[in-house]
C-alpha cells in the first residue's frame, strides 16, 4: 500500500543547465529520502544520462522526480519523457557500446545497471524512461 505518492520536483529539459538541476533535484531528494551517498551518485549518475538524451535527440522534455516511499520502503522514482523521434531499435540501444550520437554508448544499458527498476517505452513522438531505488525502512 501506498502511503506517499507525491510528485516533489519536475524539470523541464531543454539545456545542459537543465541536466544539472535535474540532477540536483534527484540527489537532493534521494538525501532527504535516506538513502547513502554511493545510491544518491548512482541515481545522480542515472538522471544524468537520460536527461543528457533528451537535450541531445529530442531537443526538449520533462524530468518527474517523485517520492513513491510506503510503509516498507522509502523509494524514489524518476521519470524521463519526451516528444522526439523515438528509438528506432530499443533492443539494440539497450547493447552496451551503442551510440547514435557519437559518445561511448554507455547511456541506457549504463543506466539500467545503476538503478533496481528501469522501463523503457517508446515510439515516434514518445520516449519516456521510468527508473527508481528504493531503501528498507528500519
Amino acid at each position: 500500500m501506498n502511503t506517499s505518492t507525491k510528485t516533489c520536483d519536475s524539470v523541464t529539459v531543454r539545456q545542459p543547465s537543465d541536466i544539472v538541476l535535474a540532477r540536483s533535484c534527484a540527489r537532493a531528494m534521494a538525501a532527504r529520502l535516506g538513502f547513502g551517498k554511493a545510491d544518491q551518485t548512482r541515481l545522480a549518475t542515472a538522471v544524468s544520462e537520460l536527461t543528457r538524451n533528451v537535450v541531445m535527440y529530442a531537443g526538449s522534455g520533462e524530468c518527474r522526480i517523485t517520492d513513491t516511499s510506503d510503509a516498507e520502503f522509502n523509494r524514489i522514482e524518476i521519470t524521463v519523457e519526451d516528444q522526439g523521434p523515438g528509438i528506432a531499435d530499443m533492443e539494440l540501444a539497450m547493447q552496451d557500446g551503442f551510440s547514435t550520437g557519437g559518445s561511448m554508448g554507455a547511456g541506457l544499458a549504463g543506466t539500467r545497471r545503476l538503478v533496481e527498476n528501469f522501463s523503457l517505452e517508446s515510439a515516434p513522438g514518445l520516449t519516456k524512461v521510468t527508473v527508481s531505488l528504493s531503501l528498507r525502512r528500519i
